[in-house]
């Protein structure tokens, strides 16, 4: 590795074509600043950069034959696209108006879909799936199912699982890495559409004041979709300030139940529409609540397929080193890109989302490889959440390059629960830290959950054909020897 900084390769492909004055600033500074130990000699704690994902035998060990072929069954029906779209239809027909209908839907949906990618009805069960996973080498990240409360009483209701979900978490043995959060789960949608809106308008007219704004990190660059704000907003009533501030209060709740916990909590991205608000939410509770310690209380989600995210990265980071305030990244592709495509087509504005799939895997490779090169600085936090085989190689060599401890805290792996298998145990035994996404709830309350998943991953599922060729050869092979299991 020669020290050179990973940054100033890469260029920010901006609509404009140019960086920013600010991120440019960033890459000269980067690039003047090798990372540590970037002569050193190999070390016996680091990954080896080996992802093998050709011995079946080793890769599903602590997986049972029921299990594996019961996944490699549900994946096959989930990846073919008229029984998705079938159970689509479905679950958005007047069938579930009609109490008998409605009860034999969700009985099939909890022996299938659900008994797949969920983790359980409740915080017990997340808790014993959660303890399953421990015993393969993984942890869990615990994810009430609720998206989007209707009022504060519903919201009142989400913060208090959220506080049950981090309490139960207290342990020093606790199979749970992380708790997921949904600001949505606790701030009405209507709020954060208008905080959005306003923060939208700020960014282009810097003499827009919003008394109520509290201390943040950038949350938006000139290359950000700003067309869901098309006239100049109102100021917020006094009605939604008090709404606001209810808001942040159930945050701070969550904040300080996590530091006596010692249990971060990922903030999970949504659509452009609101995320100006997420992400304010997420960076102004990080400030807040900043502890001193370098690990970071809140990790803030990155969706990769969005043009302006590499830059939003970086000035984030950047502001964040220069406060003081340890701040982690959940990256991720994106999980909204029929929606976000339909609206920007609608109004005939360009899409946010990069224009072809290889635009965004090498945006997803390129935060990561900056975040990397953070870690090997001491200075950043990653959660590398992706179902792509090439992004975990990557990861694994780049942990290499940059000199990353094995098992490195600041350096995390995760995939949804029933999802890319090979890939979490393949990344677990080449020495990362990895985890499952655990959704848990009602099976009627997680339904919103189930239909995102299977309309917006439809490219995910269908690429599970090499996990489900994995699984196929594991079972195949212990049938020809059974007793090597």
């Amino acid at each position: 590795m020669t020290g050179r900084n990973t940054l100033s390769r890469l260029p920010l492909r901006l609509e404009s074509g140019a960086r920013t004055n600010a991120t440019a600033a960033l890459a000269e500074k980067l690039a003047a600043d090798p990372p540590p130990n970037a002569d050193a000699g190999p070390a016996d704690d680091e990954f080896d950069g080996r992802v093998n994902f050709t011995d079946t035998k080793k890769l599903f060990s602590s997986v049972p034959s029921a299990k594996l072929l019961r996944s490699m069954i549900t994946l096959r029906l989930a990846a073919t696209p008229p029984v998705a779209d079938f159970g689509i239809w479905i679950m958005k027909s007047k069938l579930m108006e009609g109490p008998l209908c409605r009860k034999a839907i969700l009985g099939v949906t909890e022996r299938t879909f659900y008994r797949q990618f969920c983790a359980g009805k409740d915080l017990a069960a997340a808790n014993a799936t959660a303890r399953e996973l421990w015993q393969t080498g993984l942890t869990a990240m615990l994810d009430y199912g609720l998206e989007h409360a209707k009022d504060n009483e519903s919201c009142d209701v989400s913060m208090e699982e959220f506080l049950r979900t981090i309490e139960s978490a207290k342990s020093v043995d606790s199979p749970i890495s992380f708790v997921v959060v949904k600001i949505t789960a606790i701030c009405k949608f209507r709020i954060l559409k208008r905080v959005s809106d306003l923060l939208r308008w700020q960014h282009m007219d810097k003499s827009l004041n919003l008394p109520w704004k509290r201390k943040s990190l950038p949350l938006l660059v000139d290359s950000s979709p700003f067309y869901h704000t098309a006239v100049r907003p109102a100021p917020l009533t006094v009605e939604e300030e008090r709404d606001l501030d209810v808001a942040f209060a159930r945050m701070a709740k969550i904040c300080r139940k996590s530091i006596e916990a010692s249990l971060p909590i990922l903030i999970d991205a949504e659509d452009t529409e609101i995320q100006p608000a997420i992400d304010y939410f997420t960076y102004s509770a990080a400030v807040e609540f900043t502890t001193g310690a370098e690990k970071p209380l809140i990790f803030n989600t990155i969706q990769a397929y969005l043009k302006d995210s590499k830059e939003r990265l970086l000035l984030a980071k950047t502001a964040a080193d220069k406060m003081r305030v340890p701040v982690g990244i959940k990256l991720v592709r994106g999980a909204y890109m029929e929606s976000e495509n339909k609206l920007a087509n609608s109004l005939g504005v360009k899409s946010p989302i990069h224009n072809s799939i290889q635009n965004t895997h090498a945006c997803y490779n390129e935060c990561a490889d900056f975040m990397l090169e953070q870690i090997s600085r001491g200075s950043g936090s990653l959660v590398l959440a992706t179902h792509n085989m090439e992004s975990g190689k990557m990861a694994a060599k780049k942990a290499v390059d940059y000199r990353i401890e094995k098992e490195s805290k600041r350096l995390h792996c995760a995939q949804l629960y029933g999802m890319a298998d090979a890939l979490s145990f393949g990344m677990k035994n080449a020495g990362f830290r990895v985890s499952k996404y655990l959704p848990y709830g009602p099976v009627d309350q997680i339904i919103p959950y189930l239909l995102r998943r299977a309309e917006e991953n439809r490219g995910i599922l269908s690429a599970s054909s090499f996990d489900r060729s994995l699984m196929r050869n594991e079972l195949i092979r212990r049938l020809k020897s059974p007793k090597e299991h």
